[in-house]
């Protein structure tokens, strides 16, 4: 069970946000973060670092922290806007829309490792702190869950891609695919290797 917030809350901070995202490492779709307030007195051992939890767990625990969540936010950036302004700061850019749609007081802001300022509070960078931090474990969880459920629903549209069991990363499944198909404008992130290689062999063989 996550216990680092319970220092900041016996300083007398009352909403603590924690901020985490999803969605990094991909060859498609978006990148999606989220922020999250837990009430003081809510604890449950399923609120842990994502990656550490199952799928059936980690839906388990999707759906208990919107229950109980004084509030949360969640922010989506595309992957046009991923290559135009790169990973990392579409990524800081999804985790500031994800605190302007939670629409709620804060008194601080933790996030996993990413240097933002939102309002005029500067964010305590926290490395591991999905690992540390029950509201960023929290956030965590709802940023994968989210991520997941999207990528469920671009397996209907790209079925070829298996996007159902690969969410999008580079398995071999998914650049056989790239190789076979080619990459989706607007839906491959066209900055990353793997899909300008397969862009660029279509163009030559189109030649």
């Amino acid at each position: 069970m996550l216990k680092e917030d319970e220092k900041y809350y016996e300083l007398g901070y009352e909403f603590i946000v924690g901020c985490d995202e999803a969605g990094r490492g991909p060859l498609c779709g978006p990148v999606v973060a989220a922020c999250c307030i837990l009430p003081i007195s809510f604890n449950d051992e399923l609120i842990n670092d994502s990656k550490k939890l199952t799928e059936k767990k980690r839906m388990k625990a999707y759906e208990l922290i919107k229950e109980n969540a004084i509030a949360f936010g969640i922010g989506v950036i595309n992957p046009i806007e991923i290559d135009r302004i790169n990973i990392y700061e579409a990524s800081r850019k999804a985790m500031l829309l994800a605190l302007e749609n939670m629409n709620h007081d804060i008194d601080l802001i933790f996030t996993d490792c990413m240097p933002l300022t939102f309002k005029g509070i500067k964010a305590n960078a926290i490395v591991k702190g999905d690992a540390r931090f029950k509201n960023i474990a929290a956030a965590s969880i709802l940023a994968k869950v989210t991520r997941d459920l999207m990528m469920d629903e671009y397996d209907k549209l790209y079925p070829e891609y298996d996007l159902k069991h690969n969410k999008g990363y580079g398995t071999k499944k998914h650049l056989e695919a790239l190789d076979k198909f080619g990459p989706i404008e607007g839906f491959h992130r066209f900055s990353y290797g793997p899909v300008i290689e397969a862009y660029n062999k279509d163009l030559k063989l189109e030649v």
